[in-house]
């Protein structure tokens, strides 16, 4: 018995398809172009990234800034080399780490393949080209650093945890902290829920959590982090586009409210 060969789509952007395909190709290129083209905009800005216990998660850690918030200095040192067409902004030095584990995600490398390569630009419509290289050599053989990059993402969800509980403590008027809550708390707070669920449901956090095992049985820790992995791993594709989303709100919304425009107001 000989198997009937499916139909394939003969042209670029041909298919039989009747329903709205070229719909997820386009709203996954806005977000991407909008997300990523204002935190490309704000790292350049250098400035208006605090608002009292705020930080931008898109400037933390804060390496050397003028703020309260640095880490090691307000100047940048002098053996740290940097471009002198490119002006200084600390954002520039920690924004390209969770941006590659970003890129190299699973995730979102079908999505830009798809909407930006249109490799294919969905099942069953026709591509622009009729070879396929994959992964397995220069640049795409990169992707498979995603599972070191993961290490660096764990690290990042610590440093916005911290923020996120500074943002917990404002100044009295008797010049201590006092532990209260204002709305960008809040925000901030929420971003590392969802920066943390894009990254614990990440798969190759799966994988290192119990995934690598044939059995879990006998296991009750590893089982339980790798069905609690696997089940924010469900929303894989949500807590992506949501996580990033939220980045830039709140990285928006400690600007305006450091440039005034905005009042955070305090819940208690």
């Amino acid at each position: 018995m000989t198997g009937t060969p499916l139909p394939m789509a003969p042209g670029f952007g041909q298919t039989s398809r009747r329903d709205a395909w070229w719909l997820e190709p386009l709203s996954f290129i806005t977000l991407i172009v909008v997300c990523f083209g204002y935190l490309t905009w704000a790292a350049f800005q250098g400035n208006h990234y605090e608002f009292g216990n705020y930080l931008s998660p898109a400037y933390s850690p804060l390496l050397w800034g003028d703020s309260h918030h640095n880490w090691f200095g307000t100047a940048r040192p002098a053996w740290l080399p940097w471009p002198s067409f490119i002006p200084f902004s600390p954002a520039l030095l920690i924004l390209p780490f969770p941006g590659f584990f970003r890129v190299t995600c699973y995730y979102y490398r079908g999505s830009y393949y798809k909407a930006f390569w249109a490799d294919p630009m969905n099942c069953a419509v026709g591509e622009p080209r009729t070879s396929y290289l994959g992964e397995n050599s220069l640049p795409l053989i990169l992707q498979n650093l995603h599972r070191y990059a993961l290490y660096i993402a764990l690290v990042f969800i610590v440093i916005l945890s911290w923020d996120a509980w500074k943002a917990m403590w404002f100044m009295g008027p008797d010049g201590a902290e006092h532990f209260g809550m204002g709305v960008g708390t809040l925000v901030l707070a929420f971003n590392v829920v969802a920066i943390s669920s894009y990254t614990f449901g990440c798969h190759a956090f799966r994988h290192l959590v119990g995934g690598f095992r044939n059995t879990l049985s006998g296991r009750k820790a590893t089982k339980l982090a790798y069905d609690c992995s696997s089940c924010l791993n469900r929303w894989h594709g949500k807590w992506a586009i949501i996580s990033l989303l939220w980045v830039g709100f709140t990285d928006l919304y400690v600007r305006l409210c450091s440039l005034g425009i905005w009042t955070d107001f305090r819940l208690f």
